[in-house]
């Protein structure tokens, strides 16, 4: 049984288990007996944020795990994230104290700015979660961008740890640049960076820059496309599930392609957050523990990169959005 890989030491402390569940897209009605039946089954961390609009259903869910004594607070993860509407200092805690009171708890584990992007403040009363544009019911909806400088968003961020809101903060969806040059400025230094990350974007230089400096990384979609297909944001034959490089390890293993690159993302040393709503599905996935890819396994994963990024601003902001919002480029 491997558990050297289990979890992954934080640099501002504390050990972050390496597979968790990510709640994005799981409906309300799902996570209230889902969230149990993970921690029944050793999950311990789980990913969530505000724009996912569910966190009061995961909050209830968490509530019941706690109530029934299969865990105490401190045995879990839980991780949440700052919206691009509340990039304002102005707006960093009422943010941070809305998801607080949504899932139920006095503290969180980890707080990530959700995206490098900055858009106007929408009131809690006016709409909540407050998705992407500034104004639905506007005769052309879109995105409206506002000049918040990230600098002074990280430092609010910072003063939730003084206050005992956060234990760690962190950060999504950004590269090297960005990252140097928060290392300049932070009085707290990033403890994650969480990424879109799969074999097809498997961000070898930004995950080397991460190990590096100390940042350690999170893998969303670490399935690839499977997330993105409902939306129109891949194609179905882009699928991992298909690819015959993936069926060969997997059938080596006798493990399932989930399995595979799940224990793939842990053995170059991300933690992964892979989203299901099956108990079935749920079981498989923490079950990457006892075996091991080989060398030879990993390289073969590693060469099926095609620099495919299924979540992109630049793309859906476009489609979805109407507003054209590159931030990798």
């Amino acid at each position: 049984m491997d558990e050297s890989t289990r979890t992954i030491e934080v640099r501002s402390g504390g050990a972050l288990p390496t597979v968790g569940l990510g709640t994005w897209k799981i409906p309300d009605e799902v996570l209230p007996t889902l969230i149990p039946d993970a921690v029944a089954m050793g999950y311990r961390h789980f990913d969530c944020a505000c724009d996912y609009g569910n966190e009061v259903a995961v909050g209830k869910g968490v509530g019941e795990a706690l109530s029934g004594g299969q865990v105490k607070r401190d045995d879990l993860w839980i991780t949440s994230k700052l919206w691009n509407t509340y990039h304002h200092p102005d707006h960093v805690r009422a943010a941070c104290e809305r998801s607080l009171s949504d899932l139920g708890i006095d503290e969180l584990d980890l707080y990530l700015i959700h995206f490098p992007v900055t858009l106007a403040y929408v009131p809690f009363e006016a709409r909540y979660p407050p998705g992407w544009f500034f104004d639905p019911d506007a005769e052309n909806p879109a995105m409206k961008h506002v000049d918040v400088p990230y600098v002074d968003t990280y430092g609010a961020m910072e003063k939730l740890v003084d206050d005992g809101l956060v234990k760690r903060i962190g950060v999504c969806n950004l590269g090297t640049a960005m990252l140097r040059d928060i290392r300049a400025y932070a009085r707290i230094q990033p403890a994650v960076n969480q990424v879109e990350m799969h074999p097809y974007l498997s961000q070898q230089r930004l995950l080397r820059y991460c190990q590096e400096d100390d940042i350690t990384v999170t893998a969303f979609s670490p399935f690839g496309a499977s997330s993105y297909v409902p939306l129109s944001m891949a194609e179905a034959g882009e699928s991992l599930f298909d690819d015959e490089v993936m069926k060969e390890i997997a059938g080596i293993h006798r493990k399932t392609i989930g399995q595979i690159a799940l224990r793939w993302a842990v053995q170059r040393g991300t933690v992964a957050i892979p989203k299901t709503q099956t108990v079935e599905h749920l079981k498989e996935n923490i079950e990457i523990y006892d075996f091991e890819l080989t060398g030879a396994d990993m390289a073969a994963i590693d060469g099926l990169n095609r620099d495919r990024r299924f979540n992109d601003p630049a793309e859906f902001g476009e489609a979805a959005f109407n507003t054209f919002y590159p931030i990798f480029d």
